[in-house]
């Protein structure tokens, strides 16, 4: 295993119709100091201009010709790398002058260390509701979940190249920005290798969200394929968004949603209903608390409802990938 002066770092930036935004990744990736060994950008089938920007910031640039998602960007650019540090970007975010000199630091203090990654900061650049809801929401996910990490994210995450090779990189089955880090993750866990969540190091996401996206992100990307993975592995990780106050959380919110049902032609369920609301905040007060902090009280009070909505639909992808599981497991 290299000495830490010998470390080198390849970055690799998977990218499809990346626009303005994947310029002012580059903008940050071109400030970086320490350099890192290499900058590798993957065009995953794009149709802009993605790939001319790289050019412009002088990054080498390998094309696929048709989207495949960003698991096989990446795979693809970590073949093609030198360096002893694989460091993986997303087109979407920028990060941080120092983040080389952090993640070596990592490896460094660490030689038992086999991956790292960082976490969103707490200044989205989008400014309307759902984006600074949903942005801050992954800054506060990031920032209380244990040090000691279950899983990987490759919006900005490192990994021993060596180690990452032999475990085959990520899987190519995801076709859409989806869930391949967080399968990696568990697939590295399960192999017995140490990941940790560097808390100081913190990208900015750019992304804008909307009611569809966020919905449809979050249900068919995110829920429904981590249910497949949870089944198939057999365990649950008391972190992240699977922490045992979110899974109490989902139940309460469905069954206060069946007692507001009840509710308008039993009058009295209203009471066991107050006592669901109490038990929901006070489940969550962590996070509203947060939200408060960072953007007042009435930004606090209108995520509420969001949030709730989000267990609800979680709840329900959850519900429908168990089934489907399940379905394939008896036709196997």
């Amino acid at each position: 295993m290299p000495s830490f002066s010998d470390l080198t770092i390849s970055v690799v930036i998977p990218v499809r119709n990346g626009g303005n935004k994947f310029r002012r990744c580059l903008s940050s990736l071109s400030a970086l100091a320490p350099a890192p060994r290499e900058i590798i950008v993957v065009t995953d089938g794009d149709e802009d201009d993605s790939r001319h920007a790289a050019d412009e910031f002088g990054f080498p640039v390998l094309r696929l010709p048709t989207p495949g998602g960003p698991a096989r960007a990446r795979n693809l650019g970590a073949a093609k790398s030198q360096g002893d540090i694989l460091f993986f970007i997303d087109a979407d975010v920028t990060i941080p002058r120092d983040a080389v000199d952090q993640v070596t630091t990592a490896f460094k203090n660490d030689p038992g260390l086999s991956a790292v990654f960082g976490s969103y900061d707490d200044e989205p650049l989008e400014t309307n509701f759902l984006s600074q809801y949903k942005n801050l929401f992954h800054h506060f996910v990031h920032q209380t979940a244990k040090e000691d990490a279950s899983t990987f994210w490759g919006a900005c995450g490192a990994i021993r190249r060596e180690i990452f090779l032999e475990m085959g990189g990520f899987d190519e089955v995801y076709r859409h920005p989806s869930i391949e880090d967080i399968e990696l993750g568990y697939r590295l866990k399960k192999a017995g290798h140490a990941i940790r969540i560097l808390k100081g190091l913190k990208v900015k996401h750019m992304k804008r969200w909307d009611v569809l996206s966020l919905v449809k992100t979050d249900f068919f990307y995110r829920a429904l394929p981590w249910t497949g993975l949870i089944l198939r592995e057999g365990r649950f990780i008391d972190d992240l968004n699977l922490k045992i106050s979110n899974r109490l959380s989902v139940i309460s919110v469905y069954i206060l949603f069946l007692i507001l049902l009840g509710a308008l032609f039993l009058p009295w369920l209203f009471a066991p209903m107050v006592f669901l609301v109490m038990a929901l905040l006070a489940l969550n007060c962590e996070l509203y608390r947060f939200f408060k902090n960072k953007r007042g009280f009435g930004f606090a009070i209108k995520t509420i409802p969001w949030h709730w909505f989000y267990f609800l639909y979680s709840g329900l992808a959850f519900s429908i990938g168990f089934i489907i599981y399940h379905i394939k497991r008896l036709k196997l």
